[in-house]
């Protein structure tokens, strides 16, 4: 394809709301543009990446037996109601002019269940369905360019079995295709423990792909042997330095401290031998959760432990639960449930005393309080790994997949259910398997750039070789870049072949930062020595190569790219 006839509208300047790597990259690049806050258009470069992502993604779903089918994104309302989802904040509800309620998928659990209730009898299964199509997400905060948008594009596949065993198989299937999807699109991602969420469910895997920018954060040992995302991950926190023990607490009067750095410091105790109360509402009760003083309560975690949503109680219910103010409020004589982290099982800490400006030195669990105990903390750098004890590291990470064993979550209350062998009538036990090809995209940009712009891999590049010719060297030389165009794409590869009549330092800029595997710069010196410049654009190694060897040297460095 010639540049000077393609829509490639390069930047030399980042956007200016633009913190992503990607996000500057994709925009600069001619990649993608913004037409209202969180939704973006592919451009025809992006649409290139975008689609190459997506045959990768088809091939391999297709090779565990995956059948494509497609499904509108509007849905009936009746059927998110059907599985309580209907209440979800982020879901874009519409309505058609009789005033009929409807919905913009965000996901398609509920339309591809209906359809599965034509599955009559255990022999029509096991079934795995999938689709790309539009999603929709009533996003707060968009941002990060590709990263948190209101519309993308997702491969969401579905299998269908009868019983846990065969959902165990389709888990494991999906779980080995994405692996090879994320090889082959040259990334690098761990999968990992996550939380099942919105999605319901009784297990999930988390693909998360190390970046400077991201939504999740990605927690490894530095052995390798465990990896986690950040809402679930376990880690077993320092030693604290405890005073002497007390045979009972004592209770002292700590004026105008409500912090635990204040606390730690006024009382010479190590914040690691303090307790921090968080008192939290679901259902209109409240519930006191507790964590060491150096630690964070992890949002995700207390409502797992809960069982249903919460929020942060006002000062006003902590007062009339407590009879204190908030910083002096602790488990001991509460009436309230108390959930209290395993760090707190044992030792003696310092808590608030529920009553203003007061606290109590040597509290204990069990002795002076009852608590049940659940994994409560946030996770932190240089934790130990519960697995080998080795530090654990945290990194900031795209989510570019995610896989859920659903169960009868969706089958039960939709009624799509089937005939087994013995007669009985069953829910179909089934599987929910995501993927974003813009995340997958936004993920390449992150992990592999330099200060001139983006490094495609290989599978995934716009084109496999981008020629620069010199124009200003004469029209031999657009012929010579021509003939290798041909070449090249005659021995099955993709060519851009910037043909603009723009200064040379303009097309290098350019071509840096759309980010070719490989770039063929055509001159002066070709006509003269009958060779041309060759650049990998990772790591930007150069030689020179005589053009009749071009396509074969092309070759090689494109399988090693």
């Amino acid at each position: 394809m010639r540049a000077s006839q393609l829509f490639i509208p390069t930047l030399r300047e980042d956007p200016g709301d633009a913190e992503a790597v990607s996000h500057r990259l994709l925009v600069r690049g001619g990649f993608i543009r913004q037409t209202a806050v969180g939704l973006w258009s592919f451009l025809p470069l992006g649409w290139r990446v975008h689609q190459k992502v997506v045959q990768i993604v088809r091939e391999e779903i297709n090779a565990i037996g995956g059948q494509e089918m497609f499904m509108p994104v509007v849905t009936p309302a009746e059927l998110w109601q059907a599985t309580g989802r209907y209440a979800i904040p982020e879901l874009w509800k519409i309505e058609d002019r009789m005033g009929r309620p409807f919905v913009l998928a965000l996901t398609h659990e509920e339309t591809v269940t209906f359809h599965a209730r034509e599955i009559r009898s255990y022999r029509e299964l096991p079934q795995i369905l999938y689709h790309f199509q539009t999603k929709v997400r009533d996003e707060p905060r968009p941002r990060g360019g590709l990263l948190r948008v209101r519309e993308f594009i997702m491969k969401d596949s579905y299998s269908f079995d009868r019983d846990a065993e065969g959902l165990d198989k389709s888990f494991h299937l999906h779980a080995h295709a994405y692996d090879r999807i994320f090889e082959r699109c040259g990334l690098e991602v761990h999968a990992v423990e996550a939380e099942s969420g919105m999605m319901g469910g009784s297990e999930s895997i988390d693909y998360l792909a190390p970046s400077g920018a991201g939504e999740n954060t990605l927690v490894t040992c530095e052995n390798g042997d465990y990896a986690s995302d950040l809402e679930i991950a376990r880690g077993v926190p320092r030693p604290a330095e405890f005073p002497a023990e007390i045979g009972k607490p004592e209770e002292v009067e700590t004026p105008n401290v409500t912090t635990i750095g204040g606390l730690a410091e006024f009382l010479g105790v190590d914040p690691g031998a303090t307790s921090k109360a968080m008192p939290v509402v679901t259902d209109g009760r409240v519930v006191l959760a507790l964590v060491r003083g150096d630690d964070r309560l992890n949002e995700e975690k207390i409502t797992a432990a809960v069982g249903a949503a919460v929020r942060p109680a006002t000062e006003e219910e902590i007062r009339e639960a407590f009879g204190a103010d908030p910083g002096s409020i602790g488990p001991v004589g509460a009436s309230v449930e108390v959930i209290a982290d395993p760090s707190l099982e044992h030792g003696q800490f310092v808590v608030g005393a529920n009553r203003t400006g007061f606290h109590l030195r040597g509290a204990a669990a069990g002795r002076d309080y009852e608590a049940r105990f659940a994994d409560l903390r946030e996770v932190k750098e240089g934790d130990a790994c519960p697995k080998c004890g080795g530090a654990l590291r945290l990194q900031t990470a795209i989510e570019v997949g995610h896989i859920f064993k659903l169960g009868t979550f969706y089958s039960e209350p939709l009624g799509a259910t089937f005939t087994d062998e013995d007669g009985s009538e069953r829910p179909v036990v089934m599987g929910s398997y995501g993927i974003g090809p813009g995340r997958i995209m936004a993920a390449a940009v992150e992990q592999r750039h330099d200060e001139h712009g983006i490094s495609w891999p290989a599978a995934i590049a716009p084109y496999d070789v981008h020629i620069v010719a010199i124009g200003a060297a004469g029209p031999e030389v657009v012929e010579t870049a021509e003939t290798i165009a041909a070449e090249l794409e005659a021995a099955g590869r993709s060519v851009l072949l910037d043909d603009r009549d723009e200064r040379p330092g303009e097309k290098f800029a350019d071509a840096d930062l759309i980010g070719c595997p490989v770039r063929l710069t055509v001159g002066k010196k070709t006509l003269a020595d009958g060779q041309v410049d060759v650049l990998v654009r990772a790591g930007r190694t150069e030689e020179r190569t005589p053009v009749g060897e071009i396509p074969v040297r092309v070759e090689g460095l494109l399988d090693g790219a």
